[in-house]
């Protein structure tokens, strides 16, 4: 049987391609080698589903750090806003929480997959689960069909290629995707992991003093090895027996590896403000007036007030003072050296965990050789790509399945326009 547009990929850019590419009148075939649509849906967001971002369109590009500039065109065409009315309208009220982020007011991301695949079916999308697929097929500079690995053939004049990159691949994300993109003539820029937590060899870390230790709402400073500063995000984070942790760690992920790559060096440091609204003097500050209130108290005791327990002895170890200094014998210059520890705790970090354990793949297909406008690659005629495989990457916070799911709008609308105006 021939198709208008073949769809590889059940996740949310996959999903969206296949119900865009059927609304706008073409006959479509969604292949899936899992199981089960929607895997990595049905997990994000803690099994919630952060759906999107509300954020107006340059905040939320700001957040795309991995060539969010070339979503501009796709936004003009399909955006986030544009995601909210499209779940509402099928039934799945959405609720903004803090950052802007949205998810379904049933808590649930089973509800937003649901939803998302009985659209599929309603437009008439023609469904193959576990059909895993070999090689696209290409015919005198365009697009012929895919041949899957049980030997069916299927033909189309269009592909969405949804397959996703490497991050999370118990949920079907293992990579296929870039052998094809090649055979086409992409360039496929180097693979790395981002949103992915730090790994560090610092005795501090490898004896575990502080393993399992959150911080809310602390700041990250993120050092190439030279000293010069990177990028600095604010959130919570968590120490692990490996490193650091948490949604401020993952964020950074991508500049550590970065710094690491461009110095060669086998180590960088990160800095973690513990109190980012009060500046070194006015932390000196305060101190020292507790200074004043508790002078036979030890400084240990005292700063119990401040900070978490076990984080006090490394702050005093680091700042060079007895175990058992009493507030009254606290100098000056003490008091500014545990300070600037609280302001400034270095830890040199020297790498990431790998791809396979990150929430996103960086790095994919080249987006210069890619239309932003309809997402058809400029090698191959009929062929398209959206989602993870492409060389996109946001934080975590709904900025990643935001362009997934908009450039997978695109690229099924302008697939079916294609194939419908020219078929095979």
């Amino acid at each position: 049987m021939r198709y208008d547009v073949i769809v590889i990929g059940g996740g949310p850019a996959g999903l969206m391609a296949s119900v865009s590419a059927g609304m706008h009148g073409a006959k479509v075939l969604l292949l899936e080698k899992g199981e089960k649509l929607g895997r990595k849906m049905a997990i994000s967001g803690g099994g919630r589903c952060n759906v999107t971002n509300i954020k107006e369109i340059d905040e939320l590009i700001r957040h795309i750090p991995g060539n969010g500039r070339f979503l501009y065109s796709v936004f003009s065409i399909f955006n986030n806003r544009d995601l909210v009315r499209f779940f509402e309208e099928m039934g799945v009220p959405l609720k903004e929480e803090d950052n802007g982020r949205m998810f379904p007011v049933s808590d649930s991301a089973q509800s937003v997959v649901r939803a998302l695949v009985k659209k599929v079916r309603a437009v008439g999308t023609d469904i193959r689960l576990n059909m895993p697929v070999q090689r696209v097929l290409y015919e005198n500079g365009k697009v012929k069909g895919v041949l899957c690995r049980n030997g069916d053939v299927w033909k189309a004049p269009a592909v969405v290629v949804a397959v996703g990159g490497k991050a999370v691949p118990q949920t079907g994300s293992t990579g296929d995707g870039y052998a094809w993109a090649e055979e086409a003539g992409h360039t496929i820029t180097e693979l790395f992991p981002t949103e992915v937590p730090l790994t560090s060899s610092e005795p501090l870390i490898q004896n575990r003093v502080l393993q399992g230790l959150s911080l809310r709402d602390v700041v990250l400073t993120v050092y190439n090895p030279k000293g010069k500063k990177l990028v600095q995000h604010r959130g919570d984070m968590i120490f692990t027996h490996f490193g650091l942790s948490g949604p401020a760690a993952l964020r950074c992920s991508q500049f550590v590896v970065n710094a690491l790559k461009k110095s060669g060096a086998a180590s960088t440091p990160l800095a973690i403000d513990l109190f980012p609204d009060h500046s070194l003097g006015q932390l000196e500050q305060q101190w020292w007036e507790v200074r004043q209130q508790h002078p036979k108290k030890t400084v240990r005791n005292t700063l119990r007030v401040f900070l978490p327990e076990r984080l006090i002895p490394v702050l005093m170890e680091r700042a060079h003072l007895p175990e058992d200094l009493t507030i009254s014998h606290l100098s000056r210059e003490q008091l500014h050296r545990l300070c600037r520890e609280a302001k400034h705790l270095t830890i040199m970090i020297d790498g990431t965990l790998p791809l396979e354990k990150a929430f996103v793949t960086g790095g994919g297909v080249h987006v210069k050789e890619i239309d932003p406008k309809t997402m058809q690659s400029k090698k191959m005629r009929g062929l398209y790509f959206c989602g993870e495989i492409l060389d996109i990457h946001g934080y975590t916070g709904g900025y990643n399945i935001t362009a997934a799911s908009c450039t997978g709008y695109v690229a099924g609308k302008s697939a079916a326009e294609q194939a419908l105006a020219q078929p095979l």
